[in-house]
């Protein structure tokens, strides 16, 4: 393992990017989330209002991980909404639509999500941040599962 501090800073900027574009696409999903949550309606509405309030919660809590991660790295953590809707893969909604669509929408920002954590683990393992490549492990796991969760509703 090698420490935070011993990285190159060419890979500690090659990871803190990569852990900034998590952060980017935690935050865009979860506001995501909660707006599926306030406007969620019909036959699913129990327990579609949970899971989107599980999802954001969570993504909360993650938001705070990776950006803690990025000032362990010596990196600045982006923390400006509008940069982060710019750079991120996952696109924000009016919350306009029915059940299924927003369940649709929310498993594509989950894999889009896991995809990118875990492209910044792989990243963070091939330069020996095993603390990095830990945490993203982690969150990928964590939005794998949301996305089955999701899927399961649109079958």
């Amino acid at each position: 393992m090698q420490p935070a501090i011993d990285l190159s800073p060419t890979a500690q900027a090659a990871i803190v990017e990569a852990l900034n574009q998590s952060v980017a696409e935690t935050a865009v999903t979860t506001m995501l989330a909660q707006n599926f949550h306030w406007n969620v309606t019909g036959m699913g509405f129990g327990p579609l209002h949970a899971l989107f309030q599980e999802i954001y919660e969570d993504h909360f809590q993650a938001q705070d991980d990776l950006a803690e991660r990025i000032k362990a790295l010596d990196g600045h953590a982006e923390g400006m909404l509008s940069k982060m809707v710019e750079r991120s893969k996952v696109s924000e909604h009016d919350g306009h639509a029915d059940d299924r669509t927003m369940v649709e929408a929310m498993k594509v920002a989950q894999e889009t999500l896991a995809a990118t954590v875990g492209a910044a683990g792989v990243l963070a393992a091939e330069h020996g941040d095993t603390l990095t490549e830990d945490l993203c492990i982690a969150r990928g796991q964590v939005h794998e599962k949301f996305a089955w969760m999701l899927r399961a509703h649109l079958r």
